[in-house]
Parts: C-alpha cells; sequence; structure tokens
C-alpha cells in the first residue's frame, strides 16, 4: 500500500487543535517513522517495532477525520510503549497493552480535546478498550458524525433487502441479523457473507 511520510512540522492537519505538540513529543522521544497511508477498510493504522536496521514505524490512514486520526495514532504509540516495556514477552492487545493505552487516552481527555459525545464513548471504553477502534461499534458511529459527508451509509443503515456496494464495486442484497452481523448476499455469486453492522457501503437503487 503506498504510503508518505509525514513530517512532523505537517502533523498538526491531521490533529484536533491543541495536541500536535504532546503527540510530536512521543514521535521525537522514540524517533518514530510516522507514514501517511490511502484508506484500508480492515485497519485504520499499523505499528511495527524497532530492529537494528529500522526505528519504530507507525502508519495512520490519512483519510479519517482529526479525532479519529488521534484515537488511532494513540492506539499504536500503545504498542510501542508496550514494546518498550515489555519487548515481544506480552500478548499483542493484552493486559499490559490496554493499560498502557488507557493511561494515553486520559492524558488527551484531561485537556478536553474531544468533543463531549466521543469524551463520554471513551471513557467507557476504558476499562477494557477493543483491539481495534474498528471493533469498537458505539464509537465508530459517534466519529463517522465528524466524517466529511460522502453519502455513503453503515450496513445497519440499510433496509433488510436493501442493496449496496462495497468499495470493491461488488453489490449485495441485505438479509436478516445473525447476532451482531448481517447476512448479504453477493449478487454476482450468490454466496453470502457476515457484514459488521458498522461496514460503511453505498447505497444502490434497483427497480422493482
Amino acid at each position: 500500500m503506498p504510503k508518505k511520510e509525514v513530517p512532523l512540522t505537517h502533523l498538526q492537519q491531521y490533529l484536533p487543535p491543541g495536541t500536535a505538540e504532546a503527540v510530536v513529543q512521543y514521535l521525537q522521544h522514540y524517533h518514530v517513522h510516522l507514514t501517511i497511508a490511502r484508506e484500508r477498510k480492515s485497519i485504520l493504522g499499523d505499528y511495527r517495532h524497532r530492529t537494528h536496521d529500522h526505528h519504530h514505524r507507525i502508519s495512520v490512514n490519512g483519510n479519517l477525520n482529526t479525532f479519529s486520526f488521534l484515537i488511532t495514532l494513540l492506539h499504536e504509540l500503545a504498542h510501542l510503549l508496550t514494546f518498550e516495556q515489555y519487548s515481544n514477552r506480552v500478548m499483542a492487545h493484552g493486559g499490559e497493552w490496554k493499560k498502557i493505552y488507557a493511561g494515553l487516552l486520559k492524558q488527551f481527555l484531561l485537556h478536553k480535546v474531544f468533543p463531549a459525545d466521543i469524551e463520554h464513548e471513551l471513557l467507557r471504553s476504558l476499562k477494557d478498550p477493543a483491539a481495534s477502534s474498528c471493533a469498537e461499534e458505539g464509537l465508530i458511529r459517534i466519529l463517522r458524525k465528524y466524517d466529511p459527508v460522502n453519502g455513503h451509509k453503515l450496513v445497519e443503515e440499510i433496509p433488510i433487502q436493501g442493496f449496496f456496494m462495497t468499495n470493491d464495486g461488488r453489490v449485495f442484497q441485505k438479509g436478516a441479523q445473525l447476532r451482531k452481523r448481517f447476512k448479504c448476499k453477493e449478487l454476482k455469486t450468490g454466496r453470502e457473507y457476515l457484514f459488521s453492522p458498522v461496514y460503511e457501503v453505498e447505497i444502490v437503487r434497483r427497480e422493482s
């Protein structure tokens, strides 16, 4: 996936006002190679620990709104801090990482950098943060309110038996909900897939 390195002096355009200085301090102290990635549906960010040949490397999707970008970057910084303290001796999203990530979030929550609705949802998740911000369905719904209007919908917003298209051009018909996910049929192949209710898609109008 093509990426471009972001000069730390330009980082503030991706972050909420008043947060760049604190973030840059972490990046400079740990010599982080930060890159901006094009949109990735499966992940919002990525971390690779330092080696003999490379510094710590973090990538974050560049299409995120500023609040999503900060939360994702803190998620990856928590991986870095966990590696610095425990190396590879602990699970990637185990208790050690959760404690460090919660501590980073608290640092920024104390300075009131998030809108009230995002702050409320983050406070709810502090006791047991998810392994990915993609998995925090309540947080995704709230953060989406701060995205530019693009005409897309969440799968849960598509009516049952309605049609939608994914970013790769495939068209699906939405079916029943099975526990937390919706069973949807791909029209071209007839195969069925399970979709997260907060997966973003494009609605398709079809003649009856």
